[in-house]
């Protein structure tokens, strides 16, 4: 009997090393991937400039929809931002979503808005609106208070309200650089029959400078659990969105900043309002209509254009960030589970689906039951030194490895750190991540599965610090 009870353990501890070893080589390969990918971007818009676009004739319409709840400390920076991006036609849709906060106050008394009665029709079905308000200061800016639904109920009023053909979709607790628009929004014009979808690099804004809506200055934050962020940011975007995308195979546009097609968005009834995770579920429904209706598509990331967001900053507003976005990823798996590993859906179903599945949907649970055995050796003080070994190399020096190269892809592409300090600081913190930080989150990503069983729907307050904003001296 403990013959067998042996053998069924080290079966076990070498499917958790396999795991391990296959995850950390997907990711090494997604960042080599994505160097290619960089190199042949550069390449490609090196000779582009951005004015240039700016007077194409063709150039498509969009517009930003931007839910607000609560967001009285950014929303008149996050306002201006948007109506001030470069591009040659846009307008901003702020959707106020019951805020019990001075969040409608502020945009009526800053942007002098003005109670209107507007005609639009209401494709989906929302809260309803209790007014909509435009500014004869800023031409562009269209604000619409409603009932509170929940943000994706918020967009799919915008989405009601908006007049373009494209529209993107934008937290309010962000700032997008000027030429940002422009530049995620190339792929609509370089193939607008089959992209449906694009999304760009999201930054973290805590400790920046903002100045009329733009970022003045970058400054690393002196938090510790945002210098962790901004290495897993890396990460996500530039190794492994980047290489999805390459590989046909993205299902996720960062509600952050994500830009779509609008009629495609009402062919599939818009945001759905049964999941919290509605930036990915959209794009993973997007995906499914289409391969049924046998259109071909592209949905595509740009490693330029950079949307810069504010993280949260305590140890409960990260478990409450984390927990929801494992639940929203959950959820929108399982609404289209039938793609997976269906050849009708193509890289969709064959690649995508299985790699998120089993990968980033189930690797915190076994992620967590890895550092369990190793701790039940330790506490038993029967420690199998060549398990501990390799665990300890695939989990910690692999990961390690891959989030330095990481720091290294965005010092040569982004500079966005310039100073020599700040990118040793986050080297040291790529390397001190692994120690407490990463099975922090693998236990709240774990215990998202649970919370989804106890129906949890709850979407989790972030407190927020608002931007840096520098005063004009002029």
């Amino acid at each position: 009997m403990l013959a067998y009870l042996n053998f069924i353990i080290h079966i076990f501890n070498n499917f958790i090393l396999a795991y391990f070893f296959l995850i950390n080589s997907f990711y090494l390969f997604f960042l080599i991937f994505s160097l290619f990918g960089i190199f042949r971007y550069r390449s490609l818009t090196s000779n582009v400039r951005m004015n240039e676009v700016l007077s194409l004739p063709l150039a498509k319409p969009v517009s930003i929809i931007a839910p607000a709840f609560n967001e009285e400390l950014n929303i008149i920076e996050s306002v201006k931002s948007l109506l001030s991006l470069q591009y040659p036609l846009h307008e901003v849709i702020v959707v106020n979503d019951g805020s019990d906060d001075l969040t409608l106050e502020k945009l009526i008394r800053t942007f002098d808005l003005k109670k209107v009665k507007k005609v639009f029709k209401k494709s989906i079905e929302t809260q309803p609106i209790r007014g909509i308000y435009v500014s004869p200061l800023e031409p562009k800016l269209v604000v619409v208070d409603k009932i509170n639904g929940k943000k994706a109920d918020a967009l799919n009023a915008g989405l009601n309200v908006s007049r373009y053909p494209l529209f993107c979709a934008i937290d309010t607790d962000s700032v997008l650089d000027r030429d940002a628009l422009l530049k995620v929004a190339r792929p609509f014009h370089e193939d607008p029959e089959r992209t449906v979808g694009a999304g760009g690099i999201v930054s973290l804004s805590n400790g920046c400078v903002i100045e009329r809506g733009r970022i003045l200055r970058v400054r690393l934050p002196r938090n510790f659990f945002v210098r962790f962020q901004i290495i897993e940011y890396l990460r996500a975007f530039l190794g492994g969105r980047m290489a999805l995308s390459m590989l046909k195979s993205i299902l996720v546009i960062s509600g952050t900043f994500g830009i779509f097609r609008k009629d495609i968005a009402l062919q599939i009834g818009g945001y759905r309002n049964d999941t919290i995770g509605e930036d990915m579920d959209l794009v993973v429904r997007m995906r499914k209509y289409l391969h049924e209706q046998k259109r071909p598509y592209r949905i595509t990331f740009i490693p330029d254009p950079i949307c810069w967001t504010e993280a949260p900053e305590t140890l409960k507003g990260l478990e409450r960030q984390r927990n929801r976005w494992h639940r929203g990823l959950i959820e929108s798996l399982f609404h289209s589970f039938k793609m997976f590993l269906n050849p009708r859906y193509g890289a969709t179903g064959m690649f995508a689906m299985p790699f998120y599945v089993i990968f980033e949907m189930f690797g915190p649970l076994l992620e967590l039951l890895g550092y369990v055995i190793f701790a039940c050796y330790v506490f038993l003080g029967k420690v199998n030194y060549p398990f501990a070994l390799d665990f300890f190399l695939l989990a910690i020096v692999f990961g390690t490895l891959i989030s330095l190269a990481a720091i290294l892809l965005e010092e040569f592409f982004l500079r966005r750190y310039p100073r020599l300090t700040d990118i040793l600081i986050i080297i040291a913190f790529g390397v001190l991540e692994n120690f407490l930080y990463r099975q922090f989150l693998s236990f709240v990503r774990a215990k998202a599965f649970f919370d989804l069983t106890r129906g949890e729907k709850k979407w989790g307050q972030m407190e927020r610090k608002g931007f840096v904003i520098e005063q004009s001296h002029s």
